[in-house]
């Protein structure tokens, strides 16, 4: 899990498009705070740090401690509005977390060793279907990333979440299948080979049955 990061904040006393426009003319990114059955609180962040923790591409699962006037708030970012021009930041929800609270996050999918995968060797390449996937965590424990191992692997071998060892406390939010998270592909020349064989023996034995039929 990340070290969680304390931010300062300033409340705000006016919502509306006039009044967020005016915050973030100030150099500051407004935002809610919601959740945990207590009112939502109008607050305003500073657009550097924001802009900061929005570029490592994984703002989005990262707890943060919100200090509001001296009260620190545990919250997770829920929803982030950017500019449709700039595409910057405008507006942020954030979600209050209570005590024992779990939360479902998307989690990166990092892949191991495929240096030691005889398919990956062979010429088989790693096709990705999940680059993330969507977990159930404790708060607490938001895993940084889940890990897949290619050790062993050969070409057509699917890899799927049962697979893949996940911290204590996290699960899966898709529980009705499954599912496939990356698969070892046939490499094209192998593709076009296999098929070039496949017509050359389907030819043979059309030319075979017409020979048999000629008296």
């Amino acid at each position: 899990m990340a070290e969680v990061r304390t931010l300062k904040v300033d409340t705000r006393e006016r919502a509306g498009k006039g009044a967020a426009r005016a915050v973030r003319r100030g150099g500051r990114i407004p935002a809610v705070i919601y959740g945990d059955k207590k009112s939502p609180e109008l607050i305003s962040l500073a657009k550097n740090e924001i802009e900061r923790l929005w570029n490592t591409g994984t703002f989005m699962s990262h707890l943060l401690n919100l200090d509001v006037d001296g009260k620190v708030e545990r919250v997770i970012p829920r929803d982030v509005q950017l500019d449709p021009v700039r595409d910057l930041v405008i507006h942020i929800d954030f979600l209050r977390l209570g005590k024992d609270a779990s939360i479902a996050v998307e989690v990166p999918v990092h892949f191991l060793n495929d240096e030691a995968s005889p398919g990956i060797k062979r010429g088989g390449v790693l096709n990705i279907v999940r680059h993330e996937v969507e977990l159930n965590c404790p708060a607490e424990s938001i895993p940084e990333f889940i890990e897949v191992d290619l050790t062993g692997t050969e070409v057509g071998d699917s890899i799927h979440i049962s697979a893949i060892k996940l911290p204590k406390g996290v699960t899966p939010t898709i529980t009705d299948r499954d599912f496939t998270v990356a698969t070892i592909a046939a490499p094209a020349g192998l593709v076009s080979a296999e098929n070039e064989a496949e017509e050359g023996e389907e030819g043979g034995e059309e030319a075979k049955e017409e020979e048999g039929g000629e008296e």
